[in-house]
């Protein structure tokens, strides 16, 4: 079984950071990914969707850190289905992005000035032990 999700786009906005009850650090922001779609009328038509992702521990404090609205990025990660009650009482369901790697992409910071290259850091989980997200009610257990 594979679920990886390989994704280039804008951040839509600052990121959200955030900490669990138990200390956790957890980062929250949105991709606008564009898709060309293919309409008779006009063939170079774009579509945009926007990506929900998430970042915890380490990758989450880094992207509080960097990231900033209208940055190019790179995600890499495996996407997440899951539903929680909203305060209204209604059931609601969100499809997420759980990020192990990021990118960025453009290599200018908000002043227009190019950044040595290290200053961009290398962003990635792989050398970290897998986050518990279990303090958000988010499971890996599948119900199949």
């Amino acid at each position: 079984m594979l679920n990886r999700i390989i994704l280039i786009g804008r951040t839509t906005a600052a990121p959200q950071m955030r900490y669990t009850q138990t200390g956790k650090p957890v980062c929250s922001f949105t991709l606008a990914v564009n898709r060309l779609k293919k309409a008779p009328t006009d063939p170079t038509q774009q579509n945009v969707d926007f990506i929900n992702i998430v970042a915890w521990q380490n990758l989450a404090e880094i992207c509080g850190k960097y990231l900033e609205k209208g940055k190019l990025m790179y995600v890499e990660g495996r996407l997440q289905i899951r539903s929680y009650t909203a305060q209204d009482g209604s059931k609601r369901t969100v499809a997420e992005v759980i990020a192990s790697d990021i990118g960025m992409l453009d290599r200018k910071n908000s002043s227009g000035n190019p950044q040595a290259k290290d200053e961009i850091p290398e962003i990635s989980d792989a050398d970290m032990p897998q986050s518990d997200s279990s303090d958000f009610g988010m499971s890996d257990d599948l119900p199949f």
